[in-house]
C-alpha cells in the first residue's frame, strides 16, 4: 500500500476526484528497457487502440514512485469501463523484444498501490533450481522489484498489489503442477506438505497438496484491507461448514478457507467469492494515512496513543494500526481526512 502524508489531504478537491474516475493503474510495465518517454508513448498507443477497448488518452504518468507502475488518464470516463472489461492486456510494440502482460485496475486515490512481501520458495527446492525459478518469476512479473534470494529460500518482493497477487497465483499453479506430478509418479506428498507448513510465506499452497477429503480455497489480500475487514465486517470472514484463517506476512495476508465434504467445498468456494468481491470494493473506497512520530521516544508514542484514544469515539469509521515509529489510519477518504485533520490540530 502506498502511504501519504498530511500535505496531500488538500488533493480531495472535486476536480481531482473527477479526474481519478478517468484514470487507471497499470502494473507490469517493463522497467529499464527503454527511455521513460518512449515507454510512455508505447502505453499511450496501447490504450488508444480500439482492439484494446481504448480511447483518447489525456495523459500518461510514467515513471511513478512504484516501479513498473503507470497511470493512464482518459478524456472520457466511459473508456475506463471498456478497458477494465478486457480480459487481458498484452503490451506489444516493435521497440519491445516481446509482449508484456499488464495488470489493469481502477485508480483509487492514494491507496494500496505499493506493497512489500517476503515470499518463500524453499518448498520448490527438491523439484527446481531456485535461482532458475526466481528468474522465471522475474519474467512473469517484470513490474515487481526482487531482492536477493536468501539461503533459506526467502526473497523480498515489492511492487503493486495486483502484480504481487498475480505472482502468488503463478506460484500456486506451479506448486499444484508439481503436486500432480508426484501423484502420477506415486510419490508421497508428506515431505512437501511439511515444508509448506514450515514456511509461513507459502502457506497458501496448502490448497494444492491437501488430501481428497479436504479442500482449501485461498485469497491473497492487502494486510490493511484484511485488518479493516476483520474489524468492521467480521461476518465476511465467517461462513458455515468452513474454517477461515489468515496468515500475515508483511503487507500481504493469505486467507485460507478450509472445508470438508461436498457441502463444505461449495460453502468454501462461496466464501472465497464473497471475500474477493468485498475486498475489491474495499480496495476501491479505502485509503491509508501514515502519521509518523516526530521522534522515536516512548513519550512521543504515548502522546499519540492518548490523542488517538480521545479522537477515536468521534471518528468510529477509521481503523488505527499502531507501530513503533508511526500510526497508520485506514478508512474512507472522508473518515481519514476528518480524523487526521483533528489529530493535526490537537498535536500542534
Amino acid at each position: 500500500m502506498e502511504t501519504v502524508h498530511f500535505c496531500t489531504l488538500k488533493n480531495l478537491a472535486t476536480g481531482q476526484a473527477a479526474r481519478s474516475r478517468r484514470t487507471i493503474v497499470i502494473a507490469g510495465v517493463p522497467a529499464g528497457l527503454l527511455q521513460d518517454d518512449v515507454m510512455a508513448d508505447i502505453l499511450t498507443i496501447h490504450f488508444q487502440m480500439s482492439r484494446n477497448n481504448g480511447g483518447d488518452v489525456e495523459e500518461v504518468t510514467y515513471p511513478t514512485p512504484s516501479q513498473g507502475v503507470a497511470y493512464v488518464t482518459f478524456e472520457d470516463q466511459g473508456v475506463v469501463e471498456r478497458v477494465l472489461k478486457k480480459d487481458q492486456h498484452l503490451l506489444q510494440d516493435k521497440r519491445l523484444s516481446r509482449g508484456y502482460p499488464l495488470t489493469v485496475t481502477r485508480y483509487c486515490h492514494k491507496a494500496f498501490l505499493c506493497v512489500t512481501s517476503t515470499l518463500s520458495v524453499a518448498v520448490f527446492r527438491d523439484h527446481l533450481v531456485l535461482e532458475d525459478l526466481v528468474e522465471e518469476m522475474k519474467k512473469q512479473s517484470p513490474g515487481l522489484d526482487f531482492g536477493p534470494l536468501q539461503p533459506d529460500g526467502r526473497i523480498a518482493v515489492q511492487g503493486s498489489f495486483p502484480a504481487l497477487r498475480k505472482l502468488r497465483e503463478f506460484l500456486l499453479l506451479k506448486a499444484k503442477s508439481l503436486s500432480e506430478e508426484d501423484k502420477r509418479e506415486g510419490k508421497s506428498h508428506q515431505r512437501l506438505r511439511r515444508k509448506v507448513q514450515e514456511h509461513r510465506g507459502a502457506t497458501e499452497m496448502r490448497n494444492s497438496i491437501g488430501d481428497t477429503h479436504r479442500e482449501t480455497q485461498v485469497v491473497v489480500l492487502d494486510t490493511d484491507i484484511y485488518h479493516y475487514m476483520k474489524s468492521f465486517h467480521p461476518k465476511i470472514l465467517q461462513a458455515a461448514d468452513v474454517v477461515i484463517s489468515g496468515v500475515t506476512d508483511g503487507d500481504i495476508t493469505t486467507v485460507c478457507i478450509d472445508s470438508a465434504g461436498s457441502t463444505g467445498a461449495a460453502q468454501g468456494l462461496r466464501a472465497k467469492r464473497t471475500i474477493e468481491v468485498f475486498s475489491v470494493e474495499l480496495q476501491r473506497i479505502l485509503r491509508k494515512e501514515r502519521i509518523c512520530f516526530k521522534e522515536p521516544s516512548r513519550a512521543e508514542k504515548q502522546k499519540y496513543k492518548q490523542l488517538c484514544g480521545r479522537l477515536k469515539p468521534r471518528h468510529p469509521g477509521v481503523l488505527l494500526l499502531p507501530y513503533d515509529t508511526h500510526i497508520d489510519v485506514v478508512g474512507t477518504s472522508a473518515c481519514v481526512f476528518g480524523f487526521t485533520e483533528d489529530l493535526k490540530r490537537l498535536s500542534g
